[in-house]
């Protein structure tokens, strides 16, 4: 696909050219004819496409009981 190039103006709404990218059109922006940007329509979901559950890593990890003990040359920092 082949991008519709626009410049962008000093105060110009971004929110403006969402609709174009709804619609599945990318755009190359572009500042003093240099390109800066690219928008795209995203092409999967935001949400990640595997359910995980709660506690599925249960005793898969182990902390170290001494976990929150900072050694004695780091109490300066803190």
């Amino acid at each position: 696909m082949i991008p519709t190039t626009i410049e962008i103006q000093s105060p110009m709404c971004l929110s403006a050219l969402l609709p174009w990218v709804e619609q599945g059109q990318e755009l190359l922006l572009t500042y003093s004819q240099q390109p800066i940007a690219r928008l795209v329509p995203l092409t999967t979901s935001p949400t990640p496409s595997i359910q995980r559950r709660l506690g599925e890593a249960k005793g898969l990890v182990e902390i170290a009981p001494d976990f929150d003990d900072l050694p004695e040359e780091w109490s300066a920092y803190f």
